[in-house]
């Protein structure tokens, strides 16, 4: 699918999911709504806000891509006029570019990157944007940021583009979206979050699975403590391990499973990663290993 696709609609439907900062959020809300009431009814598309009291807010942008790409003009020249607006009270101050964040599921994030990081690099060529892809997923989600800056041109151009790449990749299994949390707010997992993922798991799962009789898959001695071996390649260890084993402890957390990744052996190009926990815990956690090394174009040997 080329950007003509994208420029004339042809009746492709697009969200997109912009994450913001709540003092952002406010500007483009406006008073009394005003601000946000107006870019609906000039572009077409559906603006979502998601609820307030919380450091970031979501906006999602729904509606065929004409509509989509108007709202998201009108959002862009809304942040690079508040910029404006601080340098003008900031004598001296160099005007920095407008910056903004999309969240994307993370299994469309290696077809994003490409081989090598050659599709990235491709873009940022293109369009003269500057375009950063998060390397761990956002918190109790299965999506990361992606942190676009430039002018309101070349953003404009650069979402188009990411856009077309996510419509010739659509995303796999289950995404979890992220939803922010108010500041100073424990992490809680949301039982029907964990539920999906669990159950796309458990698909996966070499235990066997029966059916029970309140209307759920368990599994044979699933609370039962086994360990699982699989086999992790050099080069992908560091977006499983994460910035300072921020990922692999997520992936703890989540899947309540005990991971061990083996030193490295002389002459290996892989790492032996060793899963103890019950098989419920074991599959949810191999489901979140791959998908951290999908994100990237990797593929891992079970």
């Amino acid at each position: 699918m080329d950007s003509g696709v994208i420029e004339g609609g042809l009746n492709v439907t697009l969200t997109i999911r912009l994450l913001m900062h709540s003092k952002e959020v406010g500007s483009i809300i406006g008073k009394k709504g005003e601000s946000v009431k107006k870019m609906r009814e000039e572009s077409g598309a559906r603006i979502n806000i998601s609820e307030g009291n919380c450091p970031e807010r979501i906006i999602t942008l729904a509606g065929p891509t004409t509509a989509i790409f108007k709202a998201f003009s009108m959002i862009i020249d809304k942040l690079e006029e508040d910029i404006s607006s601080s340098i003008s009270n900031s004598p001296g101050s160099s005007k920095p570019p407008v910056t903004l964040r999309i969240v994307v599921p993370a299994s469309q994030c290696g077809s994003l990157i490409g081989k090598g990081g050659c599709k990235i690099k491709e873009i940022r060529e293109l369009t003269g944007a500057q375009v950063q892809v998060a390397g761990d997923m956002l918190p109790n989600s299965t999506e990361r940021a992606i942190t676009i800056a430039g002018t309101i041109q070349s953003i404009i151009e650069c979402v188009k583009q990411i856009c077309v790449v996510m419509l010739e990749s659509p995303p796999k299994g289950v995404t979890i979206p992220y939803r922010p949390k108010p500041s100073g707010s424990p992490v809680i997992f949301a039982g029907g979050q964990l539920t999906k993922l669990h159950q796309l798991a458990m698909q996966q799962s070499p235990f066997q699975q029966i059916p029970s009789n309140q209307g759920f898959t368990t599994t044979m001695d699933a609370a039962a403590q086994t360990s699982h071996e699989m086999t992790i390649p050099n080069d992908l260890i560091g977006c499983i391990i994460g910035r300072q084993g921020a990922k692999i402890n997520e992936i703890r957390q989540m899947s309540g499973a005990q991971i061990k990744i083996a030193n490295p052996v002389e002459g290996s190009s892989d790492r032996q990663v060793t899963i103890t926990g019950s098989a419920a815990s074991i599959s949810l956690a191999e489901y979140l290993i791959n998908a951290s090394s999908e994100s990237v174009g990797g593929v891992l040997e079970l």
